[in-house]
């Protein structure tokens, strides 16, 4: 497979010391490409195998890609004093595991530190990362998702795992992601922006693509003083807007009130109502490439919001609301002519079960081209929460594809959600280009 570095990852990631770590899975092959992509990245590699990872590939293999000698005991008389995991543990700037297994990860959970590789994480405060691969059911069993929740509370990040074709002739999620998408992850590390970024020096691309992201809540007015609303703190459209100023687009946030910093870069339009963001939404959308509606808009408001404070009534235990629904704008922005409709259109999807099916319902009924569908059951997850899980679900030429997305700082999570809709936008462009543009049905 041919693969190219983006050149301001490889600036970012020069010198940059990478402690790649390999467990026993059949995925260890693709170890070989993720040493490879961060070494053309001016990295500096090193390797760390377990005695079962050496049956899938030989640390030879791995040894002439880094140019360095691959670490597989823990009791090694030729590291600095023979303590292996302290010298590699105080080396590394990021700590990378990929493939991790079922086995490895309930290990690292728990602590144990009974080879070289889950002792040096334990010694290691360097930021981790992992890649799990496994089979579906493994990947499915309360015992993992248990341990993948404890890892992501340890501030472990996760990357993926990929749904699709397993070696095992399973179909189902557990693949590892793609050596591609595991390096964007490490190089994340060192350049996504914060929600409060350094200042950019650059001037805009005039030819960047222009992306409108919708985010927070909104708020309902009963009278003065009352409104109806939500919890979503708009961490992950603010999240989105980062990433995709770190992608290079021009960004437009229409927000929802929340107490968050605007994301450098990034051009915010405060709103309250549901139908003060309707009103921008439908302004900006046919400037835009990408649109995502990533915002918890009410579904209703007050018919006739009050003049005055309502007071309590003392003769009267109950106190009747007549609401009216509020305009769906995600459904809006892609019902727009196709002159005016963006290229691409992204809603996102709270639900509490059922979630890839209500997801690809709504995915259809809305005409959208991907949808984000969260589970906000989970405790610790979507509202308020720093972290998130979901289903990315988008169309292509043959139908519906889909990957979920295990609990993940929102940041990393919205960092996979602007490349994928990225990817689909540059589809569409390749494809407006070459005469058989598609109407909305599929790519």
């Amino acid at each position: 497979m041919a693969s190219a570095v983006n050149t301001t990852s490889a600036s970012t990631l020069t010198g940059k010391r990478i402690l790649l770590g390999v467990s026993a899975g059949i995925a260890a092959y693709k170890s070989a490409l993720i040493v490879r992509l961060l070494k053309q990245a001016g990295c500096d590699v090193r390797v760390v195998m377990t005695d079962g990872a050496q049956a899938f590939i030989t640390p030879l293999t791995l040894q002439a890609l880094s140019g360095e000698a691959v670490r597989t005991s823990l009791l090694d008389p030729e590291a600095e004093a023979g303590m292996g995991h302290i010298e590699l543990a105080r080396w590394a700037d990021v700590v990378l595991i990929a493939p991790a297994t079922a086995d490895l990860i309930a290990r690292l959970v728990h602590g144990m530190a009974d080879d070289l590789l889950t002792t040096l994480c334990l010694a290691s405060e360097a930021p981790k990362l992992i890649a799990p691969a496994m089979n579906q059911a493994m990947w499915r069993h309360p015992a993992t998702q248990r341990n993948v929740e404890q890892l992501v509370g340890d501030d472990w990040q996760l990357i993926g795992p990929a749904a699709g074709d397993q070696a095992c002739g399973d179909v189902g999620p557990g693949r590892m992601s793609e050596p591609e998408e595991i390096f964007s992850a490490v190089a994340a590390l060192f350049s996504a922006p914060s929600l409060a970024a350094a200042p950019l020096t650059t001037a805009p691309d005039l030819n960047a693509p222009h992306v409108v992201i919708t985010a927070g809540p909104t708020r309902e007015p009963l009278d003065p003083v009352r409104y109806i609303s939500n919890h979503s703190s708009g961490k992950m459209g603010y999240a989105l807007a980062a990433a995709a100023v770190a992608e290079g687009a021009k960004v437009t946030l229409i927000s929802g009130p929340v107490n968050l910093p605007t994301p450098q870069g990034v051009t915010r339009i405060d709103v309250e109502s549901a139908e003060q963001m309707h009103s921008e939404a439908q302004r900006l959308a046919p400037q835009a490439a990408l649109f995502i509606g990533c915002a918890a808009v009410a579904d209703y408001r007050a018919a006739a919001p009050a003049e005055h404070k309502l007071k309590k009534q003392e003769d009267s235990d109950t106190l009747t609301l007549t609401l009216i629904k509020n305009p769906d704008i995600i459904a809006s922005v892609a019902a727009l002519p196709a002159k005016q409709r963006p290229q691409v259109v992204v809603g996102f999807a709270a639900e509490t079960q059922e979630i890839e099916r209500y997801a690809q319902d709504k995915l259809q009924r809305k005409g959208l081209d991907m949808i984000v569908a969260n589970d906000v059951s989970q405790t610790g997850l979507g509202f308020g929460s720093d972290h998130n899980a979901a289903w990315l679900l988008w169309r292509t030429s043959q139908g519906v594809d889909s990957r979920a997305e295990t609990p993940q700082p929102k940041t990393q999570l919205a960092a996979t959600i602007i490349r994928q809709a990225l990817t689909l936008l540059s589809t569409k462009s390749l494809n407006k280009a070459a005469g058989h543009e598609s109407s909305g049905e599929s790519l």
